[in-house]
């Protein structure tokens, strides 16, 4: 498990958010079908003022639940239309997911496939609300290595892939992850990572950061120090430097998608 269930998001930084929409409602839940006719949920935040990609957000291991719709939401004071996805609609049904959600039996029937079908499907639902052609994707823990991997998507092609704490080693899920297809991502990435985090040792990190370099991808991989996994969490004071940072260099990587 990554945030504790009532965790939020950090807040932006003050100079890179936008006015709130007056009389705004917050992030939509959305019904969406896949390609092979699931019916899954999302949840989609419109900005104000879209200045830039919009984006694809992959959750943790427990799907749609609040923080993602929450982060939707500071996605688009930050000028970008987002969608958060849930995983979980072919053995769970529609969500979103409360507190008392039993996710690990549902993770263990995802399937890479399926997930990027889902994505697509989400993706094409942002642009038929937004009319935004960019996508940067960007996911947490196991939505952290779906964020990577579908830099490696022809079908998707996002115009980059933002990983917070992403899994490196698919292994635990019997697939390859960003360590063993990073000579296949296509487009920039953003990788943030914590130095004490114990699920991703620093040394995988810079692992990934060397395949990126000899395949040639764009990439810049960050490391901060003493912070945990999950360390992009409000409550988590101790960590707001942290989070400041990474908020920062998450919407410098977005703008310099739009400027491409």
């Amino acid at each position: 498990m990554c945030f504790a269930f009532d965790a939020r998001p950090p807040e932006l930084p003050r100079d890179l958010a936008l006015p709130p929409i007056a009389g705004g409602a917050g992030a939509e839940v959305l019904e969406l079908s896949s390609e092979d006719g699931t019916r899954f949920s999302a949840a989609i935040a419109e900005s104000s003022e879209g200045r830039g990609p919009g984006v694809l957000i992959f959750p943790d291991v427990r799907g749609l639940y609040p923080f993602y719709m929450e982060l939707a939401e500071r996605f688009a004071l930050a000028g970008h239309d987002a969608i958060a996805i849930d995983y979980f609609g072919r053995t769970a049904g529609l969500g979103p997911r409360d507190e008392d959600f039993d996710y690990m039996p549902h993770v263990a029937e995802t399937r890479v496939d399926q997930v990027q079908a889902d994505a697509g499907a989400a993706i094409g639902a942002l642009r038929e609300r937004t009319g935004g052609p960019a996508i940067v994707s960007v996911g947490f823990c196991l939505g952290g290595l779906h964020s990577f991997l579908a830099g490696a998507s022809p079908q998707l092609d996002p115009a980059g892939v933002i990983g917070f704490y992403g899994l490196l080693d698919g292994s635990r899920y019997g697939i390859e992850g960003p360590l063993q297809r990073a000579a296949d991502i296509r487009c920039p990435v953003l990788g943030l990572f914590g130095g004490a985090d114990e699920a991703i040792p620093v040394e995988q990190v810079g692992e990934f950061d060397s395949r990126l370099a000899e395949a040639g991808v764009e990439h810049e991989l960050h490391v901060y120090p003493g912070a945990p996994h999950s360390f992009f969490d409000k409550r988590a004071g101790e960590h707001a430097e942290a989070s400041e940072d990474a908020w920062r260099r998450v919407l410098a990587f977005l703008d310099q998608r739009g400027a491409n």
